[in-house]
């Protein structure tokens, strides 16, 4: 249960990405995507620290803090994408001629 609240948190964090220029790696699939990895490796390993063991929350021990878990993962995911994407695009230009 806890997994389909992260899932939810990454998609819910992801659609805010409309405000930002689309510079992410993969475009707004790439985004969708480091969301949706990020709510969930950094939401695990939260819960594997304040659990004592790498598993996945049950029902039971699903609240509003476990869901909340999955902020900062999509933060960082998306934000990894996103500079992923400006380093390709910047790779991918040449340097402005230089006036003699």
């Amino acid at each position: 249960m806890g997994l389909l609240g992260w899932v939810m948190m990454g998609l819910a964090i992801w659609h805010f990405t409309i405000f930002l220029p689309d510079r992410f790696w993969g475009g707004i699939v790439g985004a969708l995507m480091g969301a949706l990895v990020g709510s969930i490796v950094i939401g695990l390993i939260i819960y594997a620290v304040k659990a004592s063991s790498l598993q996945v929350p049950g029902e039971k021990a699903t609240n509003i803090g476990v869901i909340l878990y999955a902020i900062p993962g999509a933060v960082i995911g998306m934000g990894i994408v996103y500079l992923e994407g400006m380093r390709r695009e910047r790779a991918g230009r040449q340097a402005p001629p230089e006036h003699l």
